[in-house]
C-alpha cells in the first residue's frame, strides 16, 4: 500500500522551492480537481469554488511551485511534465488523508458522501436498481456514482481510491484487495414466447435448428455450449451479436435464441415477452463478486456499503 506521508516528502526534497510550513493545502484539492477534470469549470462545481476563485487558486499554486502545471488547448488543461509527476502521490495522498479524517462512526441518514461504484453489465442490470432503491430509502443524500467497468483498469482504480468498490465477475485482482461473494447461477436459454424450440426439455438437434443471438456487453464465456455440440456433432450457429441493451428487443422480435444468465434473464422476461428454458446439458456457474482495496476494510462508511452491497444480493 502506498505511504502518503514518504510520497509528499519525496515531493518536498524534488521541488526545493515548496516551504510547506506556510503551503496552503487546500491548494492541493485544487490541484486535484484540475487534474481529473482537465477544466477549471468543472474542476470548481467538483470542489465547490467559483472560476474566479478556481483561477486565482491556480495561479497561486503556478506561483510557489514555479511551473505552468497546466496549459489550455481547445481539448482542456493539459498537465505539464511536472504536472504529471505530482499528480498521482497526490492524489495518494489525498485519498489516505479523506479515509483518516472520516468520522470512527457513520450515519447514513445524515451522510452526504459519495461513493464510486465499478459495474459491470450484469450489475447494472439485476443488483444496480435494488441497490440505489435501498441507498435512497435510508440515506437520502449519499450520492452514488456508478461506472462501467468493462474499460477500466480496475486494480488501478482501487488502488489510486477512484473507486470505493468494483461489482461484477471474478477476477484475481492480487492480494492487497478483498473478493467477497454475492450471487451465483446457472446459464439457461431465453426465446420468445412461442417460439419453435420451446419445451420443458430441450434437445440438442431442437437448440442446434435455430440462430443463436451471443450479448457482446455480458462479458460471460458461454463456450462450454459449442464444446457439448460437439460432442454431439452438432454447432451451434451464432449469427449476430448485440449488447444488453437491445437483446431483450431482438430476441421479441425474431427466432433466435440466447444463452444468458438465469437473473439477467428473468429480468428479460419480466420485462418482455419472453421464456426461459433450461439448458439441454450441464451448465457452469457464474458468480458474481464484490472487490476493495483492504485499506478500506474497517472504514465504517465503507463498511456501510459494502454491508448493504450483500444484503441487496441476498434479497434476490
Amino acid at each position: 500500500m502506498s505511504n502518503p506521508i514518504l510520497e509528499m516528502h519525496s515531493l518536498h526534497t524534488h521541488i526545493h522551492v515548496m516551504n510547506l510550513a506556510s503551503f496552503d493545502l487546500n491548494l492541493l484539492t485544487v490541484f486535484d480537481a484540475v487534474m481529473q477534470e482537465r477544466s477549471v469549470t468543472r474542476a470548481g462545481k467538483r470542489v465547490g469554488l467559483s472560476q474566479p476563485a478556481m483561477s486565482h487558486a491556480l495561479n497561486r499554486l503556478r506561483h510557489m511551485l514555479k511551473d505552468d502545471l497546466f496549459v489550455r488547448t481547445p481539448s482542456g488543461m493539459v498537465p505539464t511534465p511536472l504536472a504529471e509527476m505530482l499528480a498521482q502521490p497526490l492524489r495518494n495522498a489525498l485519498a489516505e488523508m479523506a479515509i483518516v479524517l472520516e468520522p470512527a462512526r457513520f450515519d447514513p441518514a445524515s451522510s452526504d458522501k459519495r461513493f464510486v461504484l465499478g459495474v459491470n453489465n450484469y450489475v447494472a442490470v439485476v443488483i444496480a436498481p435494488q441497490l440505489v432503491a435501498k441507498v435512497m430509502a435510508v440515506a437520502p443524500n449519499v450520492f452514488l456514482d456508478l461506472r462501467p467497468s468493462g474499460t477500466l483498469d480496475v486494480a488501478d482504480r482501487l488502488d489510486h481510491g477512484d473507486l470505493d468498490l468494483t461489482l461484477g465477475g471474478t477476477h484475481n485482482l492480487g492480494e492487497r484487495f478483498v473478493t467477497a461473494p454475492l450471487l451465483d447461477e446457472s446459464f439457461v436459454m431465453v426465446m420468445r414466447h412461442g417460439h419453435p424450440a420451446a419445451s420443458d426439455s430441450l434437445s440438442a438437434e431442437s437448440v442446434a435448428a435455430f440462430p443463436h443471438l451471443e450479448v457482446s456487453s455480458s462479458g460471460d464465456d458461454t463456450s462450454f455450449f459449442d464444446r457439448w455440440f460437439d460432442e454431439q456433432g452438432l454447432t451451434r450457429r451464432i449469427t449476430l451479436r448485440a449488447p444488453y441493451l437491445s437483446a431483450a428487443q431482438i430476441l421479441v422480435r425474431s427466432d433466435l435464441v440466447a444463452t444468458l444468465s438465469r437473473r439477467i434473464a428473468q429480468e428479460f422476461v419480466r420485462n418482455h415477452p419472453l421464456q426461459i428454458c433450461e439448458l439441454p446439458c450441464e451448465s457452469p456457474r457464474v458468480r458474481t463478486v464484490m472487490q476493495w482495496h483492504k485499506r478500506l476494510d474497517r472504514h465504517p462508511a465503507h463498511r456501510w456499503l459494502r454491508d448493504l452491497v450483500v444484503s441487496t444480493a441476498k434479497a434476490l
